[in-house]
């Protein structure tokens, strides 16, 4: 292989989303049979495939806003958004490295660890041990299928349907765990248990129902008061008719 197909090599692992994994596969043949270095075909992929996912890290993060925006637009986006926050504040380090293996979780893992400001050591280190792993991946299946089969169409052939068998796996478990997460009920937003919520005093109540009220307040100390007859003064009893006359007659 000449700087040209290094080259190549560089410019279609840079970017994502693009199909790459027969150019990988090929590259491993051609190592197997002497015709490139398998060292540097790894360390020219590892290193432009990292290039690309700090890139992305570092426009998520200067440009927040506007990539929050945009992978809100549409449902499927959204709710990627969604679950590969949750995952990246719960695991960290490990879910980016596993991100990596799973349809967009390239794009993904990136662009939600610069809005989420994530550290970017940690996220260097995670990106480059996952592209260190699918680097050595994607070029071993055409070096080993080589070394097996001895005939490079053969070999390649093989590398690329392991690959895209692995690809298919990968996007079913994604579907099937995407399914299962819709299917949860909603979590209820007040505790069970919980009475009736108070009636709001501007909603219509009367005047007199509030036991703030003073007329209610009245009623209440009226009912709970037993009536009592007021006591007449005392006068004392006299027999006959007249009272006794105050003068005293004389006989």
């Amino acid at each position: 292989m000449d700087v040209l197909a290094y080259g190549l090599l560089a410019l279609t692992t840079l970017p994502p989303l693009v199909p790459n994994s027969a150019l990988l596969v090929t590259a491993g043949v051609l190592a197997a049979r002497g015709d490139a270095y398998l060292p540097l075909i790894l360390l020219v992929v590892v290193g432009s495939a990292l290039l690309g996912d700090v890139l992305m890290y570092l426009a998520a993060r200067r440009f927040g806003g506007p990539v929050r925006s945009w992978l809100r637009r549409e449902d499927h986006r959204r709710a990627l958004l969604e679950r590969t926050s949750q995952h990246i504040e719960r695991y960290g380090l490990p879910f980016l490295i596993g991100v990596r293996f799973l349809p967009s979780g390239r794009i993904a893992g990136a662009l939600t660890s610069g809005i989420l400001h994530y550290p970017l050591r940690r996220f260097a280190l995670g990106a480059g041990i996952a592209e260190a792993i699918w680097a050595t991946y994607s070029v071993g299946l055409g070096y080993l299928g080589s070394a097996a089969a001895g005939d490079p169409l053969v070999a390649a052939g093989i590398g690329v349907g392991v690959s895209l068998a692995v690809a298919a796996v990968a996007t079913t478990a994604q579907r099937t765990a995407r399914r299962r997460s819709l299917r949860r009920p909603p979590a209820e937003s007040r505790p069970t248990g919980s009475g009736p919520p108070a009636k709001d005093k501007e909603a219509g109540e009367e005047p007199g129902d509030s036991p703030e009220e003073p007329g209610h307040r009245a009623t209440q100390m009226s009912s709970a008061t037993p009536r009592t007859t007021p006591s007449r003064p005392h006068r004392p009893h006299h027999r006959g008719r007249h009272p006794p006359c105050s003068t005293v007659s004389h006989r």
